[in-house]
């Protein structure tokens, strides 16, 4: 996991990089998920290590929790040179290059290791240099997660579980193809309005990382949360192209290696606190249902259809050399 990503060899590279004292450059940063969740996390040590590293030449101001706006209007603000950074999810820029799909269809890792793996390989670094057409400069890739399915009317261990539950899903095209197929009523919904709408019985269920549940104290609302593991998501961090390419050389490179350091700091964070996490849950009187590689078998080949639509849609040669970047991990 993380080839060539080593927290130590990062940080001595971006602590080498310290420059005389400047006015500040403002580096305003926005994404969606609140100061408890990992991600949150990984960007303040983003922060840190960018102001240090440029003897507080750049200053990084950190919005999380949406307040610049929900995920596309981010991306779209980054675009347009209002906001300096994002990290919305990676499924959003599928809006602007169908690529992007491919990362996060169902069942397409059976584990998190290989998706790891493959999203920082050559597939990967060739998917993040696709953004420089939609005038954005990838930054490398954060974990949002694993997602689960929670709900309140029953516990889903088999894809007709699914038949009727009223699911909350990202605004993501093939998630919701994907819990159509499974038999699910999806319903996209921001996700500042998921914990009222599941505490309401507007909705049955949701489906999350643990984190998510966890930071969003989502099993407050909800009684059955299994771990389907449908789909492994990341989010993209991104920059003004630009904006980036107006900074100096140093300044640059400092910026890439520091996103490489928060990137393993966060994986260190999601490996040292999920068990915790899930224990919580389970202490909060959620039925946690921990499906077997069988039965995921079964959810992942009731969702093949989805994959073969998508390589239509994403592009055949996109879909086949990340098809092929995924074989290539599991070895």
């Amino acid at each position: 996991m993380f080839k060539n990503l080593t927290l130590a060899a990062s940080a001595a590279a971006v602590f080498g990089l310290a420059t005389g004292a400047s006015a500040a450059t403002v580096i305003k940063l926005g994404h969606g998920t609140n100061e408890n969740f990992h991600m949150h996390r990984a960007i303040e040590r983003f922060e840190q290590l960018v102001e240090e590293g440029s003897n507080g030449e750049l200053d990084v101001q950190i919005f999380p929790s949406s307040q610049m706006g929900p995920d596309r209007e981010m991306i779209e603000g980054v675009q347009t040179g209002v906001l300096e950074m994002a990290v919305p999810p990676s499924s959003f820029f599928a809006g602007w290059d169908p690529a992007f799909a491919v990362i996060e269809l169902p069942y397409m890792y059976a584990s998190k290791d290989i998706a790891l793996d493959v999203l920082y390989g050559d597939a990967g670094t060739e998917m993040l240099s696709r953004l420089d057409n939609q005038g954005l400069t990838g930054l490398g890739w954060l974990e949002l997660g694993m997602r689960h399915v929670s709900n309140n009317v029953r516990p889903i261990m088999a894809p007709e579980d699914l038949d009727g539950v009223k699911l909350r899903t990202m605004k993501v095209p093939a998630h919701v193809a994907t819990f159509t197929t499974l038999g699910a009523n999806p319903t996209p919904m921001n996700f500042g309005e998921v914990y009222s709408a599941l505490q309401q019985g507007v909705i049955d269920g949701q489906e999350n990382p643990i984190a998510i549940i966890d930071s969003a104290r989502f099993y407050e609302v909800q009684k059955h949360v299994s771990l389907t593991g449908h789909v492994f998501a990341v989010y993209a961090p991104v920059i003004s192209k630009s904006f980036f390419e107006s900074l100096s050389a140093e300044h640059q490179q400092l910026i890439k290696d520091s996103m490489q350091v928060a990137a393993a700091y966060q994986q260190e964070i999601v490996n040292s606190e999920e068990s915790a996490q899930l224990e919580k849950i389970r202490n909060e009187g959620v039925n946690v249902v921990d499906l077997t590689a069988e039965q995921r078998l079964v959810f992942s080949a009731k969702t093949e259809s989805i994959r073969a639509e998508y390589r239509d849609q994403v592009g055949a040669e996109a879909y086949d050399a990340w098809v092929a970047a995924v074989a290539a991990a599991s070895n």
